[in-house]
């Protein structure tokens, strides 16, 4: 955001209550330009700061950091935010317009007392402009239709959602013969057969081919070698196709101690996780297994019949289906699958909801998080900086599949993660690209 060379030029950015619980110190992300609080942002806040989840923590720390930064200050009046280079900031109380959005769109909602806010700036702060920032798309639609300027919270996003598509799996083509003949040989060649001198992302994975050879392989920066990758059986799971087969290497490769795998419904990204898990259950105390929980068209999971188990339950189904699957690789009879069912009685093998999770300490764990993309960048931070020695964390999920309000394909923790760690040592991406549960399966992800 370029620096404003005027008090004119400096823009007064309007913020609604979804921009604070998606991150609590977005305030302070507006550069030299002035934020207005509308009062109902803070009525509505009150009702989010009891409980557990991310947006009852966002919404604390928000009320904290107002609170540090007015000090002895009446916060209706213009209040500098720390450091030089900020801008001011105020609450708004309901103001009187002109314009009313109540009286417009017909009804009294908490949206157009918001809206109304930003039409007195508008009244009020003659020459500036004055910006409604919303991660709400409905609420940017309405101010659009009352002429004012909106946009969604932009920090944080990833700008080219399209760069993500191209991490995780390298075609190289024309290589030399006998480079992939000596892969076979060998299993392993020096990188720079292939590379020379040019640098080459961490754990990355790529399909050497030439004409109709062709060999897969990881590249080991730390050794500067270039190794085939097999497929291999986990827990009698066998990979399909390349992808699956890198991404099972990278789950179960001990160097790698975060993996994310992306792919759409179908293209067995929790089930190899779990897998894995389980083949490798012998190096980790514990092996647990959480989904964010994401209530049915936003509802609370409170209207739900039963106890705090059964509405859970329908949530942590998906994920028991998985671990089914993989017993019945086998027979009730084989000790492989009475070892799970023991794995499970003895909270070995744990799947819960992931609020469950956090605050947990998450040392020799193999933790594996499903349906990351409707996590926050917050959360998946909040997640990875628990890890504990000897902890191996893998996300699955599918970045265009969001049903996190507020969330979208730019701003969810998925595509944060591979965005900010895609070149990392300790890091590896796959995108699963083939669906394998069935032909009627792919037939709707490819046609409908």
């Amino acid at each position: 955001m370029p620096r404003a060379k005027s008090n004119k030029d400096r823009k007064i950015f309007v913020l609604d209550t979804s921009v604070i619980l998606y991150a609590h110190n977005s305030i302070m992300n507006f550069a030299e330009h002035d934020v207005v609080i509308p009062i109902t942002v803070l009525e509505e806040l009150d009702q989010f700061k009891k409980g557990n989840d991310t947006k009852n923590f966002e919404a604390r720390e928000f009320i904290r950091l107002l609170d540090n930064l007015s000090k002895d200050n009446m916060i209706h009046n213009w209040t500098p935010l720390n450091g030089k280079t900020k801008g001011f900031f105020r609450v708004l109380m309901n103001p009187e317009n002109n314009m009313n959005a109540n009286e417009i769109f017909g009804e009294e909602k908490n949206d157009h007392k918001i809206l109304n806010a930003a039409l007195h700036l508008k009244q009020t702060e003659a020459g500036r402009k004055v910006i409604l920032v919303s991660k709400d798309i409905n609420l940017r639609l309405k101010a659009k239709s009352l002429d004012i300027y909106a946009e969604d919270y932009e920090t944080g996003k990833i700008k080219n959602i399209n760069e993500l598509e191209n991490t995780g799996k390298f075609i190289i083509e024309n290589v030399d013969l006998e480079v992939i003949n000596k892969l076979y040989e060998s299993h392993s060649v020096d990188g720079k057969l292939i590379f020379g001198r040019k640098k080459v992302k961490s754990n990355g994975y790529f399909i050497l081919k030439n004409e109709k050879n062709s060999v897969l392989t990881y590249f080991n920066a730390e050794d500067n070698t270039m190794e085939r990758v097999d497929k291999q059986l986990a827990y009698n799971v066998k990979p399909r196709n390349a992808e699956q087969t890198f991404a099972l290497h990278a789950i179960m490769n001990p160097r790698v101690k975060l993996v994310s795998i992306q792919g759409v419904a179908g293209t067995g990204k929790t089930l190899l996780a779990l897998a894995g898990a389980l083949e490798q259950r012998r190096d980790f105390k514990q092996v647990f297994l959480a989904r964010p929980i994401v209530p049915l068209s936003n509802k609370d999971i409170g209207f739900l019949p039963g106890d705090i188990k059964s509405k859970l339950n329908p949530y942590m189904e998906p994920l028991w289906d998985n671990l089914k699957f993989i017993q019945n690789q086998y027979k009730e009879s084989d000790k492989e699958y009475q070892k799970i069912v023991e794995l499970v009685n003895q909270e070995k093998l744990v799947i819960q909801p992931l609020a469950y999770i956090r605050g947990r300490s998450l040392s020799n764990i193999f933790f594996i998080v499903d349906e990351a993309q409707n996590l926050t960048p917050h959360e998946v931070k909040t997640i990875i900086s628990r890890a504990g020695e000897n902890t191996k964390i893998i996300f699955t999920g599918d970045v265009f599949q969001i049903d996190t309000p507020y969330l979208d394909s730019q701003s969810n923790g998925l595509s944060y993660l591979i965005d900010r760690v895609k070149d990392h040592p300790l890091y590896a991406h796959i995108k699963l690209e083939k669906g394998e549960r069935s032909e009627l399966a792919n037939l709707a992800n490819e046609l409908l």
